[in-house]
């Protein structure tokens, strides 16, 4: 099998997703009643490489290669020549002799994108500044297994235009439900991968007008890892915005809260919305294992029949 990459969510088919979200759903299953039995990648190694903090994403790979029979390398700054100036390909090329697949968190997307370039094995966006898509499979996932079928339904997502939004958006194009995007002006995605999203993402800046009778709500922080310093200003920019009981009472009577974590209480959310019987977030956590071991075992192995 050709060597396949997980940058965005647009480089599976559409098709592709959908059984990922399936596969996702029986690993976990299987998991609760046979325990980690299930060992495809005996003597697999996966390098991990970290250029921003972690802890679901840390877990859940490590724990994904574990359960799976293979091994997981955590790699940082500190750890490996990238911290010293190697060339991103060098680096790559290097990890593809010896690891059967790369995971990376970092900051700059087109240095993702070099550096799966120049890779021979499977590269996995973890996070960048631009996109998020490893945390959108464990999302559609949660949505799934609460309401069925997610396609011709509606989301909000009301925060910053960031990595996670866009991740939504491509989610919207490649499972096929609508997405109200609420945010204040000046904090809009990139126009870019808005158009390419057609007529199934609008922007609005209403939040009280953008949750009426939606499916699902999401949030993540106002301020994401590196804009720390805007903290004062994004507070007082995003007033209003903030995600509360009272405005899921607008959405629809079954409405799934959903925000991927780490949370703000008092900020994007109230200080007691977690608690709330509509939030999904620790299911949604959770599934960030599972949707990741059929990732992996797709990336590595093809489809499972």
């Amino acid at each position: 099998m050709a060597t396949r990459h997980f940058l965005t969510l647009l480089d599976l088919t559409p098709d592709e997703l959908s059984y990922l979200i399936q596969r996702a759903i029986t690993i976990k299953s299987n998991l609760k009643t046979q325990g980690p039995s299930y060992t495809p990648l005996p003597n697999r190694t996966m390098a991990m490489i970290f250029e921003k903090s972690s802890t679901r994403t840390r877990v859940s790979f490590e724990t994904a290669m574990a359960h799976f029979g293979g091994h997981a390398l955590f790699l940082s700054p500190r750890d490996t020549q990238l911290g010293r100036g190697e060339p991103i390909e060098d680096t790559a090329r290097v990890l593809s002799e010896m690891v059967d697949a790369v995971m990376v968190r970092t900051f700059s997307h087109s240095g993702l994108e070099t550096f799966a370039s120049a890779s021979s094995v499977p590269v996995i966006n973890a996070l960048t500044d631009d996109y998020h898509p490893c945390q959108l499979l464990a999302d559609v996932m949660t949505w799934t297994e609460l309401r069925g079928s997610v396609k011709g339904r509606t989301a909000v997502w009301i925060g910053d235009g960031n990595n996670m939004c866009h991740s939504w958006i491509n989610a919207a194009r490649q499972f096929g439900f609508n997405l109200r995007i609420c945010c204040p002006k000046g904090y809009e995605p990139r126009e870019d991968i808005m158009a390419a999203a057609g007529s199934r993402v609008e922007v609005l800046h209403d939040p009280q007008a953008a949750v009426q009778d939606v499916d699902l709500v999401t949030t993540d922080v106002w301020a994401s890892m590196g804009q720390e310093e805007e903290q004062a200003k994004r507070e007082a920019d995003f007033a209003g915005f903030q995600v509360t009981e009272a405005m899921l009472d607008q959405a629809a009577r079954d409405v799934v809260f959903l925000h991927c974590l780490p949370a703000h209480r008092g900020e994007e959310i109230s200080t007691t919305l977690l608690d709330d019987s509509r939030a999904a977030v620790w299911q949604e956590a959770g599934n960030r294992l599972h949707a990741q071991k059929a990732l992996i075992e797709f990336l590595l192995l093809g489809k499972v029949a």
